[in-house]
């Protein structure tokens, strides 16, 4: 392939220029060397190149290939960087402190979950499955994610025991921890249901202040809890795992929630 060479790719300072339409316009195939974020141009070096990294798809207009005569920033360097202080109106973004995390900026994008959710043909929420240990927890919620499956609905089950042997390996069974490890799977239940999935997430959780933090994290009447009440005497009966027994021995400990609700 012949050597492309060095060229410049110019841009309007439009708030209208979509960033896909930059890349996009009368692009051959090259090789992109430096993201200059002083510059108010995109420096795209070729060369001997091989690849097909930027097919041609279409031509921009005229229009909005014009650099700023008034070397304001445009609309790629505003892309790419907050420090753009030559743009008219342009000022420092304000950050926030969320916990333990400090000059932190929440980034919007265009795509929303209405639009998710028109793209799956569904509602994102959250289906809440609370109780004892061998209440049939786990049992529900796979019926329900097979069943919606079968009706064209796309899920995803949060299991209480499934997400500690990966994101909560890390934390016990103390009370601090348990607490944590509901909030967490509250987290990214909300991340599932913003996605615009309907995420099942199965977990005893017997403490009403945790379950109502994870409700208070979505919009109202999407979040939907359901208790298993099945009595205690039952659900020690079945004792699928055999915590009951260890916890009855005084084997196992920060578990005195499987015994009382």
């Amino acid at each position: 392939m012949a050597s492309v060479g060095i060229r410049s790719l110019s841009l309007c300072k439009s708030l209208d220029l979509e960033y896909s339409e930059a890349l996009c316009a009368k692009l051959r195939p090259v090789k992109v060397s430096v993201f200059n974020f002083t510059c108010k141009k995109l420096r795209i070096s070729g060369g001997d190149t091989r690849s097909n990294f930027l097919e041609p798809i279409k031509a921009m207009d005229a229009s909005k290939t014009t650099s700023d005569v008034n070397g304001g920033c445009n609309a790629i360097d505003d892309f790419l960087t907050t420090d753009c202080d030559g743009f008219p109106g342009k000022s420092t973004p304000k950050m926030s402190t969320v916990g333990n995390s400090t000059n932190i900026q929440w980034h919007k994008c265009s795509v929303e979950k209405s639009d998710r959710q028109e793209l799956l043909k569904q509602k994102g929420c959250v289906i809440w499955i609370t109780g004892l240990s061998g209440s049939g927890k786990s049992t529900l919620a796979c019926a329900l994610s097979r069943g919606l499956h079968a009706r064209g609905k796309l899920t995803y089950i949060l299991d209480g025991d499934n997400v500690r042997h990966g994101l909560n390996s890390d934390l016990s069974f103390k009370a601090e921890d348990r607490a944590e490890n509901i909030r967490r799977i509250g987290e990214v239940a909300k991340l599932f249901a913003d996605a615009g999935v309907i995420c099942i997430a199965s977990l005893i959780s017997p403490y009403r202040k945790d379950r109502d933090a994870c409700r208070a994290l979505l919009p109202k009447g999407d979040f939907v809890e359901v208790f298993m009440d099945v009595p205690l005497q039952v659900c020690e009966a079945r004792d699928p795992k055999g915590l009951y027994k260890l916890a009855r021995a005084g084997k196992i400990k920060g578990i005195s929630c499987l015994l009382s609700w």
